[in-house]
């Protein structure tokens, strides 16, 4: 039986493009992989929203305004032997230079969100994307 994992996953968006984050080696899962900004979700996930875009890209919640919270989207990984429910959200946000990314990546690109496509991502991101865009 795959045992289940609350994550958040959160876009953010600016000038037509959204963020793609590069996994690090030193995360648990999916080294390597492009990926929004996520993590488990240890309070509510709206509140764990917040604090991951804080802990892993330094703005605060001055610097975001929530467009799109979508329908959680569960995402079987037998490998891992693990049920995601990743809780998708979509922020626009003011400044990207203020954008300083933590050890949990080693890169990070924006990108036309057509071009998701093109990246080795997480599994599914595309499809956790899709319910908080509308291209």
């Amino acid at each position: 039986m795959l045992q289940q994992k609350e994550v958040v996953t959160c876009f953010l968006q600016s000038g037509g493009e959204i963020l793609l984050l590069r996994r690090s080696e030193q995360v648990g899962s999916y080294q390597g992989r492009w990926a929004g900004v996520s993590g488990y979700v240890e309070t509510t996930a709206d509140e764990q929203a917040l604090l991951e875009i804080e802990e892993e890209t330094n703005l605060c919640r001055e610097d975001l305004k929530l467009v799109k919270k979508g329908r959680p989207l569960a995402i079987r990984d037998e490998k891992l032997g693990v049920r995601w429910v990743v809780h998708p959200y979509l922020f626009d946000i003011k400044d990207r230079g203020k954008i300083k990314i933590d050890w949990e990546h080693e890169e990070a690109r924006w990108i036309k969100p057509e071009e998701i496509t093109n990246y080795q991502t997480v599994p599914r991101l595309e499809d956790t994307l899709a319910r908080v865009y509308k291209g």
